[in-house]
């Protein structure tokens, strides 16, 4: 089970930080990402992290502005969001995947991921 949390509304050029914390085990053996759905418009991939190497993925919209990290000690994806502007505005979600391979690269597919959370609502003000 997957529990986002940190959404908000901000201004732009704010930041803030998204958590999803995971239950249960083998959380390190776990690839992790983020999506995000604005109103209107699909699901699409933002972030991404693999497990072993930490490997990591960015949506070319979110690179230099967004950071995804993992803390396998507290369970935990962060997602670290800078200089935040309005088309950031959507709902995120955390994701986790199960496969060996996501040991050497992180999976940014979503139909890659096997368990959801539930998403937190970002809204980015002009």
């Amino acid at each position: 089970q997957l529990q986002a949390s940190g959404g908000g509304l901000v201004q732009a050029g704010a930041s803030l930080r998204l958590s999803c914390v995971a239950s249960g085990r083998a959380f390190s053996s776990y690839a992790l990402g983020w999506f995000r759905q604005a109103p209107g418009k699909e699901r699409e991939s933002v972030a991404a992290i693999g497990w072993g190497f930490s490997s990591t993925y960015y949506a070319d919209s979110v690179k230099g502005r967004f950071t995804i990290s993992r803390d396998d000690a507290k369970n935990t994806v962060y997602l670290q969001m800078n200089s935040l502007r309005p088309e950031d505005t959507a709902v995120y979600y955390c994701a986790a995947a199960w496969g060996s391979s996501y040991c050497y690269y992180a999976p940014h597919s979503s139909n890659e991921y096997d368990y959801w959370g539930q998403g937190t609502l970002v809204t980015v003000s002009s």
